[in-house]
């Protein structure tokens, strides 16, 4: 599985996701981050894989930070 990164929370709230060398794109919640892991091509992402995976990075704060 190739690394996901979801960096802190910007002014607007977003946080920004990466997966390897690709941006997938800026998340506003958990299920975005679901939404935007399936579109790269893990079908079966849902809510509690982004919370429960040891593969993504947390960086500012886990799954329940969303504000700067």
């Amino acid at each position: 599985m190739t690394p996901v990164t979801v960096y802190p929370p910007d002014e607007d709230g977003g946080r920004r996701v990466r997966a390897g060398e690709a941006i997938l794109g800026r998340a506003y919640s958990v299920r975005d981050i679901a939404a935007l892991l399936q579109t790269a091509g893990l079908q079966d992402a849902d809510e509690m894989t982004v919370v429960r995976a040891d593969w993504i990075d947390w960086r500012g704060g886990g799954p329940n930070a969303w504000t700067h």
